[in-house]
């Protein structure tokens, strides 16, 4: 389309031609999908106590391991960042009080270790996630203990000399032998799951202990061939030098915290076979750190989280994210809320209540003062909260994350990135102004060096007068731009939200969309976060009817206003956003593709395989027995004759959060009707794609040219 242009040109003005010249050659490339997912996402960003260093935790692809790695990086003023561990098996670090020491969690294996040692059935994961402490001063990391237990959570004393950590309960040689032989490989459903215990185990001994029997296990060492076989038989395998604090015996012990003083141990509860059928199991609990009985601070209806003690030891600090139930009154899902509890009286409060917006996460200063980042609309910004109030800080357009405090320095750690912008970690010497920030981390560099895609957000009236909000992504050179092919987008949760935020992989892939020529629509239909509570609930009880009609409206928008070419329309999504792609495609025949993952075509039996079944409930108006005639109305299943959009289906085949077996059932469907269609299977993955990148690869690769092929540009 150029070449004429060009001759024109140079029969007119050699000097214009070697201008066009220059500027092809300088206007950078897009972006191809093995440089778009071969990038490396921050996990996780924590200040040193003192604020002077950070220790940082990511995640990238292994494409020869077939695996993903997770590492762990070391910032300082003065050596910048570099690598702190080397295994690719390291998350959840937390450095001790005196910054001496980071801990953290890490399946990499010791020496000698064998599967099925550990009383479980042989065709689980034999690996174990122990506790292990590396010195910020140098040195390979050690195991806090050697026995095959999966740590849940942990805290440091606040003198830094113990850890204080939660295990499965473990059973003991005998129990173990008395399993394997009885049970075999089968799986009791719920009477297999045990409790957790929580321990207490002094550092210093522990990592001498681990450094002599960097070897053998001490089980197998001379000294102890033969002394007290029976006693071992009838002991529990609890680390050696560790102590028992208190048992949970019918929950797991999913976060804990210590009081400034030492003295008072918080921690919240969750089933332990990790499936939301009951609130009850998740409750706030203290109990004394020299050991006893646990009491139950919280007996509510929702899901606490982010538990930290206030710097004075008087509050119990929390956050109930987003769909995530209330902890005021009945069963019901609001956006983010924080709260504080006087463990003394049982007394809760709620925090920034006037804010209308959804709290993600939150930090407190060392003299008390609260920062939480909240959503509202398309971006995450930083805000000071004080009692019922919020008061957003001066901060930079885009979106942040993951804010951390120092334990004695006035500063925070915080992620910062906007959609055309990679997530960095930074520093701000200020906490009330997080505008002004200290880069620490300078991962993914190659994106700036590609074609960028333009942004703007985009408003329209849903069929009831009401406003909703999304986000429009424009091709490279395109912004605004009329009569585009056009990819609607939905986002996953329901309660998310898309905006000025980067993501790259193969669920957020809306900008390697736009790189590839579509104008990419992302809608925050009814039920999305960060515009209110009543907007957030209003997708209950039709789950998927009254967002769906929100995303229509939006289409129909679009089309009027000149951006979409009404012929060249296609949508998609994952997880919520495969729900709502199935159902759409029922509604009308306008998309020419359809790729869709992990989305149910029913509620009955979805609601049955769901790891979130409470919640399936509350956005249906109830169990499929109270309320039927709703889960078949909302059900894309039952209208599937009416599709005829070609639908590329993926699903994980381990995936507990929507069964596996949803996608084999639309699959059937299609081939049945005669629609175009394909289906990717992922062995051993769960909802998240976790396990091996190209599956994810082959996932985008594949999505991508289903919908070039049947809507070409």
């Amino acid at each position: 389309m150029r070449l004429p242009l060009l001759t024109i040109a140079l029969s007119t003005c050699l000097a214009a031609s070697a201008c066009l010249v220059s500027f092809a050659q300088s206007a950078p490339p897009a972006i191809a999908l093995d440089e778009y997912l071969n990038n490396t996402a921050i996990t996780e960003a924590h200040l040193s106590p003192d604020g002077a260093a950070a220790v940082i935790a990511t995640e990238s692809p292994d494409w020869i391991a077939n695996t993903f790695r997770h590492d762990l990086w070391l910032w300082t003023a003065a050596g910048g960042l570099k690598p702190l561990t080397h295994s690719g098996s390291e998350e959840n670090a937390a450095w001790s009080p005196d910054g001496k020491w980071i801990a953290f969690l890490s399946d990499r294996a010791l020496d000698g270790e064998t599967a099925g040692d550990d009383g479980a059935p042989a065709s689980t994961d034999s690996k174990a996630s122990r506790l292990w402490v590396i010195s910020v001063s140098g040195g390979e990391a050690l195991p806090l203990f050697r026995e095959k237990l999966d740590v849940h959570a942990f805290a440091w004393s606040p003198n830094g000399a113990s850890l204080f950590y939660a295990v499965t309960e473990p059973l003991t040689p005998e129990q173990q032998e008395t399993q394997k032989a009885e049970w075999k490989d089968v799986v009791r459903w719920r009477e297999q799951n045990r409790g957790d215990v929580l321990l207490s185990q002094p550092l210093a001994p522990a990592l001498e202990r681990s450094l002599a029997l960097a070897g053998p296990h001490p089980a197998d060492t001379a000294a102890d061939a033969g002394k007290d076989t029976d006693k071992k038989k009838d002991t529990a395998t609890i680390p050696a030098g560790a102590a028992v604090v208190t048992r949970s015996p019918d929950s797991s012990i999913t976060e804990l915290t210590l009081s400034p003083d030492g003295n008072t141990i918080a921690f919240e509860t969750g089933p332990p076979h990790k499936r939301i059928e009951r609130l009850s199991s998740y409750d706030i609990f203290t109990v004394p750190a020299a050991g006893g009985k646990a009491h139950a601070l919280t007996r509510n209806n929702g899901i606490e989280s982010e538990l930290h003690w206030s710097p004075d030891g008087r509050w119990i600090h929390f956050i109930v994210a987003a769909a995530a139930g209330s902890v005021e009154d009945a069963y019901h899902d609001t956006q983010g809320r924080l709260y504080r509890i006087d463990p003394s009286e049982g007394t809760m409060e709620r925090l920034g209540a006037q804010f209308d917006g959804s709290w993600d996460q939150y930090a407190l200063l060392p003299d008390g003062r609260e920062l939480a980042l909240g959503l509202k609309g398309t971006q995450d910004q930083v805000y000071l909260v004080e009692a019922d109030k919020a008061t957003k800080l001066p901060g930079r357009p885009g979106s942040y994350a993951g804010i951390d405090s120092a334990l004695h320095a006035n500063a925070v750690l915080l992620r910062h990135s906007a959609i055309n912008v990679p997530t960095q970690a930074f520093l701000a010497a200020d906490p009330l102004h997080p505008g002004q920030l200290t880069p620490l981390t300078s991962f993914n560099p190659l994106f700036a060096q590609r074609a960028q895609p333009e942004w703007q957000p985009y408003t329209w009236k849903a069929d009831d007068g009401v406003t909703v909000e999304g986000v429009l992504l424009f091709p490279p050179g395109k912004k605004g731009a009329k009569h585009l092919r056009m990819l609607t987008f939905i986002h996953g949760g329901p309660a998310d939200a898309d905006g000025d935020r980067f993501g790259a992989d193969w669920y957020d892939w809306a900008t390697l969309a736009a790189a590839n020529g579509w104008l990419v629509f992302r809608p925050n239909y009814r039920g999305s976060a960060g515009y209110g509570d009543d907007f957030l609930a209003a997708i209950s009880p039709h789950l998927v009817s009254k967002p769906g009609r929100d995303i229509l409206a939006g289409v129909d928008a679009l089309v009027k206003d000149g951006y979409a070419d009404p012929g060249k329309l296609a949508i998609g999504g994952y997880s919520y956003g495969g729900y709502m792609t199935n159902w759409l495609i029922t509604q009308t025949n306008r998309f020419k593709a359809a790729v869709t993952g992990a989305g149910a075509i029913e509620h009955a039996a979805n609601w049955g395989n769901d790891d979130e079944t409470l919640d399936d409930a509350w956005y249906l108006g109830g169990t499929p027995w109270e309320n039927p005639a709703i889960y078949q109305s909302e059900a894309a299943l039952f209208r599937l004759d009416k599709v005829t959009t070609p639908t590329h289906i993926v699903q994980g085949m381990a995936d507990v959060r929507v069964s596996y077996l949803e996608g084999v059932a639309m699959e059937r469907a299609l081939q049945s009707l005669g629609v175009p269609h394909a289906f990717l299977a992922f062995p051993g993955e769960g909802h998240g794609l976790p396990n091996n990148p190209w599956h994810g690869y082959i996932k985008l690769r594949e999505e991508l040219k289903w919908l070039d092929k049947y809507c070409p540009q």
